[in-house]
């Protein structure tokens, strides 16, 4: 379940940016520090990255900043949660929320007159993860209640929300990302969602 990785020079080659412009970025909250990751190699010490999140980053960077500044963009790509807040009928006119997942959240947490964005991403989460198919309506119950309960903790950092079955028994974890995670063969990986790209798709839809 490692994330496949790519180093410095492939990166720079690949995307065609500078080694000036990968740090400033870097020194300016557009690329999260626990990103660059040391690894020694034959010719000594090299910095990768994990690619996926990396090439994805870059790219919206480079179409981003033109109508953005940096430190606009540095927030939206912050993992910390906005402080912002909606009515149900509002996420769900707007196509942020289905009614399906606002059913199922308020039927844990009741209804309330607005929802802050922490709320929201919960929901969001949920939402996404009902939309892969692999997930029953019962362990999105049980997906909400570990959101609830241990995503806070993890506010400031990337995190990824991953779903294991072993054996029809379903567990959910959330994680800091980049991570490397290793389970027996007769567990699966059932699906992994990138919370801190949920923030930062929240960000923009209710922008």
């Amino acid at each position: 379940m490692e994330d496949q990785l790519i180093s410095k020079k492939d990166l720079l080659d690949l995307t065609g940016i500078s080694y000036g412009q990968l740090y400033r970025w870097k020194r300016k909250d557009l690329i999260p520090e626990d990103w660059f990751i040391r690894k020694s190699t034959f010719t000594g010490q090299e910095t990768f990255f994990p690619k996926e999140k990396i090439l994805e980053r870059i790219d919206k960077i480079v179409n981003m900043k033109d109508n953005l500044s940096l430190d606009e963009l540095a927030d939206m790509f912050s993992p910390n949660l906005a402080s912002m807040a909606l009515t149900k009928a509002e996420l769900i006119d707007r196509n942020i929320i289905t009614e399906i997942a606002m059913q199922l959240f308020t039927e844990q947490t009741g209804d309330a007159e607005a929802y802050s964005f922490e709320q929201i991403i919960y929901v969001y989460a949920l939402d996404q993860m009902l939309q892969t198919g692999q997930m029953s309506i019962e362990e999105g119950k049980r997906l909400l209640q570990v959101l609830r309960e241990h995503f806070k903790k993890l506010q400031g950092k990337g995190s990824e929300l991953v779903m294991l079955r072993n054996m029809g028994s379903t567990s959910f974890l959330l994680v800091t990302s980049p991570s490397e995670m290793y389970v027996d063969h007769s567990t699966k990986l059932v699906a992994k969602l990138s919370m801190t790209e949920c923030v930062e798709q929240l960000k923009v839809k209710l922008t």
